[in-house]
């Protein structure tokens, strides 16, 4: 079974590295050297992730590999976009980022911080929301196995550059 573990402050730098780098391997493509630039440099700083992970409304669950590297992460808390108008907020708990390294995918990683967001949205509210970028049908499909359905559209900005994002919901 995949371990996941809380992480800690000492883990910001780590998270934050590894935020950026996922990131960047999966959609980097898309965007202008300059506008992936500004957008990381604002997205998870180590000084943010620390503060989440201190703060009372934020986890951030990882599992590393046998050497303590991070093969994956999943950050939960309150909802911070707004949701389509038809969307209820009361009880509502946000899935803020879930991702795994290329390598790490398809081994139970990302199942196991699913799992392990899903219990933590469990006993802090009634409705899981996501987004997730229109074109990662892998990623979509993996969260409809959960029973996340879509609700809505959502801009996602980097840099100049407007993506459109999906509102994804699970009712707990």
């Amino acid at each position: 079974m995949t371990a996941v573990q809380l992480a800690t402050p000492a883990d910001a730098e780590a998270i934050a590295a590894f935020a950026n780098g996922s990131f960047t391997h999966t959609f980097g493509h898309i965007y202008d050297p300059a506008d992936l630039a500004t957008f990381l440099a604002g997205w998870n700083p180590p000084d943010r992730v620390r503060a989440q992970i201190a703060s009372d409304e934020h986890d951030i669950a990882l599992v590393r590999d046998g050497a303590g590297a991070i093969l994956g992460y999943i950050k939960m808390g309150p909802l911070d976009f707004d949701l389509p108008a038809d969307q209820p907020t009361g009880g509502a708990v946000e899935l803020h980022q879930l991702y795994v390294a290329e390598a790490a995918k398809g081994t139970g990683v990302a199942a196991a911080l699913m799992d392990w967001g899903i219990a933590w949205a469990r006993e802090r509210g009634s409705i899981l929301y996501l987004t997730v970028f229109t074109e990662n049908d892998r990623a979509q499909a993996f969260y409809r196995r959960y029973g996340f359905y879509d609700v809505g559209r959502n801009a996602f900005r980097v840099g100049n550059h407007i993506d459109e994002d999906r509102f994804f919901r699970l009712d707990l």
